[in-house]
């Protein structure tokens, strides 16, 4: 019964969980260099001058939910019951649930100039962001009305609030040294909206007449969508028609000490996306909306359907999850010790981590305990194998939530694993071709070794604001 609430109230969020799979900070990496756009990823003598994965995997995912529907999210997901039983009621509890990932399609990167060490890219990448709260009765009315009948304090029983945003997202990095210490970079990207669905209810009440026969559903709020039906999203929604576009832009610098300390702070995909093609807009004030639950030709599906898809077209503008982060290494020989704070602008949520990455040639394993803002903390494990012109690594942001996922997924039971229900993967693949970038002494075709009349583009920037 009612599916669409259930999708109304949990593909929405306000604030998420993000995965940032931060022990690839400081790599050096192709994705390193895209995420952090000051970062280079070509050394001389041994890269070869472009970079692609050339459409292999890149991409990460990372789910929680955390609350007091932990097991019955458990139960549900690993055994496919929905057994709401141990849910208290008419307590107020409110449940959080994440769920974003970051999927570089494709990406092609050049080194431009030995002189000022220029990197430049192109990039395709497809995000989803989401995060829901929501109340034990939302995932008990799925399960069980006598429950919900039963309970006395009504008000407030779904006040629920979400967001969901995915877009294609088509990027032009380019990064620079300023000098030997300091670097700059920026990434100008493209948006093309893919879904987005948003419900805030602020006041809410339920009552069930004691023989069964109706149920009046009070709700108050607000609901945004780029769609009227579930069913209208097909495979063409997913492609970029740019119906929806958008803009980001994500800024960079890097410094490194005498003594070796590299500090690095980001502000991250600092955008919107005009949501324009199919879009509505819904005030919701019903405050009894009445179901008849034992007539048979009533849809009670299409009912409550109704409460959130009888809104007005109207175009409005959303936010990117636009971030600072910050970012302090050092390393001590075969070991690499690092911090990590990231915080969202617009939406509430973060991180911070303590990177412990352990190196021996070209290999490389990292140990990430992470604090998320949203009361998670998350245990992740890395490895990598990098050479100048190769680099593969794969790892998760959660891995004990995402061992003792997998264990109950695989033996079909709810019993295994405590706390907070969570999966996390991630992995990348980078390849370079074509000539070798030496240093000018030892090539005859070295970029950028007579760069003398374009100059510094960050250096030339701010030469115009001290003349200003």
């Amino acid at each position: 019964m009612k599916k669409l609430l259930l999708t109304a109230c949990l593909l929405g969020s306000g604030y998420f969980a993000h995965a940032q799979q931060y022990a690839l900070f400081g790599t050096r990496t192709m994705f390193d260099a895209f995420e952090n756009v000051s970062q280079k990823s070509f050394t001389l003598d041994s890269s070869r001058k472009f970079s692609s994965n050339f459409f292999l995997p890149n991409f990460g995912a990372n789910a929680a939910n955390v609350g007091a529907s932990e097991y019955a999210i458990r139960k549900l997901t690993q055994e496919g019951i929905n057994d709401t039983r141990r849910l208290t009621l008419g307590t107020g509890d409110v449940n959080h649930f994440f769920l974003n990932s970051n999927v570089y399609v494709a990406t092609v990167r050049m080194f431009k100039s030995y002189k000022y060490q220029k990197e430049m890219g192109l990039s395709w990448q497809v995000r989803v962001d989401s995060h829901i709260d929501y109340t034990n009765e939302t995932l008990t009315i799925f399960d069980n009305l006598d429950r919900l009948s039963q309970v006395e304090q009504t008000n407030g029983i779904f006040n629920d609030k979400g967001y969901q945003q995915s877009y294609h997202q088509f990027s032009f990095t380019y990064r620079e040294n300023y000098n030997k210490r300091l670097a700059f970079g920026i990434k100008a990207s493209l948006l093309s909206g893919i879904l987005y669905n948003k419900l805030n209810i602020v006041k809410s009440n339920l009552y069930i007449e004691p023989d069964g026969s109706q149920m009046l559903l009070g709700v108050n709020g607000t609901y945004q969508a780029n769609f009227t039906d579930t069913e209208e999203i097909g495979k063409r929604s997913f492609l970029p028609t740019f119906k929806n576009p958008g803009l980001s832009l994500s800024l960079g610098t890097n410094y490194t000490t005498k003594n070796g300390i590299f500090m690095m702070a980001n502000v991250k995909d600092l955008g919107f996306i005009w949501w324009r093609s199919g879009t509505q807009e819904n005030i919701i004030r019903d405050p009894a909306k009445v179901i008849t639950l034992n007539d048979q030709s009533v849809d009670i599906n299409q009912s409550i359907r109704d409460i959130f898809l009888t809104g007005q077209s109207g175009k409005f503008i959303a936010p990117t999850n636009a971030k600072i982060d910050t970012y302090v290494s050092r390393q001590f020989g075969f070991y690499k010790p690092a911090f990590v704070a990231s915080k969202n602008l617009f939406y509430k949520g973060g991180d911070v981590a303590f990177i412990n990455t352990f190196i021996y040639r070209n290999l490389a394993a990292s140990v990430t305990p992470a604090y998320n803002f949203n009361n998670i903390f998350m245990v992740g494990l890395q490895g990598k194998y990098q050479t100048p012109n190769f680099e593969l690594f794969g790892g998760t942001d959660n891995m004990f939530s995402s061992i003792s996922y997998a264990r109950g997924l695989y033996n079909s039971t709810a019993d295994v694993g405590s706390g907070h229900n969570g999966a996390s993967f991630y992995m990348g693949i980078g390849i370079k071709f074509g000539n070798i970038v030496n240093h000018p002494q030892f090539s005859d075709t070295m970029p950028g070794i007579n760069d003398q009349q374009e100059g510094s583009f960050f250096a030339n920037l701010f030469s115009i604001f001290r003349r200003r």
